[in-house]
């Protein structure tokens, strides 16, 4: 039997303003790099000039941009505004350039104003690592008290609000402003914060748009755009929302089974795609990570492994690639099984591009400021372990 190709190692690099270089990048082993045009406001079209300056790049450092993360997705897209049709068509525009420059998977989110959302950033473990965290109580002492949004408490038990009112007095106030600002963060790869009047602001475009008209939205872009993409030979996948639960008054569209059933249904092409990420969908305890890869694994394009552990009171926080919640070995397995799959039917992406996602801070880590996250020591040893999973399924799965 032909050897089935490996699973293609790549990391997430946020361009030249990244304190992690793509030299630092190839020594971890990587050969494929993730990455978008930050500097491009949201929405606007990515020339062919500026795609083919970031190619020449990574190329001219010895690596393949293997992933767009991500062209990003005009507000007036998620709302369904009267002006949509202009922004999917820059869209669409955007698609043709990088298809024209060799560029063929294109991660995306439809998370409503912010990306992911954390209420910690330096999480201190107990081997002294620094990890990401979420926690339910700050988020909900951030929404009634900070924010204090309109309604916000018809969306919280009355002991959670005790709760919060109780964390959030044992704040300072430098405190009370770093978890502002670490929940305000706007899009990866930028340092943009909202101020609670500005994230107000974009709250009130969302008063009529519940979880059904978001989904519906979402339907109307992937209707627009597959079809081309499919002819560019593109392949979209869309990036679970992180965490996978309304927060702060926004609906969410991508956090379960369900949900991913009815992004492939509702344009059905090998251009609409998933990115299977199993730490924003394992956040979710309702969510069986294995058996969803095996249900949807034709449809993924890109994968994020990473682990997280749990809390009983609704909060996670980023564990070491192997250990957490997630049952990694028998998400990897299932992968290897799915690339076998592929084989079999003679498809041409059974290197599925991988990368180990929010490492966590450790050794030199610490005097490096790279984005929350994406540490380079930390991401190094995800990938070393990822790598070596996969090497030791593959001998007993396949031989």
């Amino acid at each position: 039997m032909t050897e089935i190709k490996k699973l293609e190692q790549t990391f997430r690099w946020f361009g030249p303003n990244d304190e992690v270089t793509l030299a630092d990048i190839r020594q971890t082993g990587a050969t494929g790099v993730v990455t978008a045009l930050h500097h491009i406001p949201c929405g606007h079209v990515w020339s062919i000039e500026e795609v083919a300056k970031r190619k020449d790049e990574i190329e001219n450092a010895g690596l393949t941009w293997s992933v767009i993360e991500s062209i990003n997705i005009h507000e007036s897209i998620k709302i369904g505004s009267a002006d949509r049709d202009e922004w999917i068509e820059k869209y669409i525009q955007s698609l043709k350039h990088v298809s024209e420059m060799g560029l063929s998977i294109v991660c995306y989110n439809f998370m409503p104003v912010l990306d992911w959302t954390r209420t910690n950033l330096d999480f201190i473990l107990p081997n002294r690592a620094s990890a990401l965290k979420y926690d339910a109580v700050a988020l909900a002492a951030f929404d009634l008290f900070i924010l204090e949004r309109e309604g916000a408490e018809k969306d919280f038990s009355t002991e959670r609000i005790v709760d919060a009112k109780a964390y959030f007095d044992g704040l300072s106030k430098e405190e009370k402003e770093t978890l502002q600002n670490t929940i305000m963060a706007g899009l990866p790869g930028t340092d943009e914060v909202f101020t609670p009047e500005e994230f107000k602001r974009h709250l009130k475009k969302y008063e009529q748009v519940d979880a059904s008209v978001l989904r519906e939205n979402l339907a109307y872009f992937l209707r627009a755009i597959v079809p081309d993409a499919e002819k560019m030979g593109i392949k979209m996948c869309i990036h679970p929302d992180d965490p996978p639960f309304p927060i702060l008054g926004l609906p969410r569209v991508v956090c379960n089974a369900d949900d991913l059933e009815y992004i492939v249904s509702s344009a059905p092409s090998p251009a609409n795609g998933i990115t299977f990420c199993t730490g924003s969908l394992g956040a979710n305890p309702a969510n069986n990570l294995p058996e969803m890869l095996k249900r949807f694994g034709p449809h993924i394009h890109f994968l994020h492994l990473r682990n997280v552990t749990k809390e009983a009171n609704g909060s996670f926080y980023e564990a070491d690639h192997l250990n957490g919640d997630n049952d990694m070995a028998n998400i990897m397995e299932a992968v290897i099984r799915e690339q076998q799959s592929r084989q079999e039917q003679g498809r041409d992406d059974v290197a599925i591009p991988v990368r180990p996602d929010h490492g966590h801070k450790i050794l030199a880590d610490v005097n490096q400021h790279a984005y929350p996250g994406y540490s380079v020591t930390g991401r190094m040893k995800g990938l070393a372990e990822l790598r070596g999973l996969e090497l030791g399924l593959r001998k007993g799965l396949l031989g």
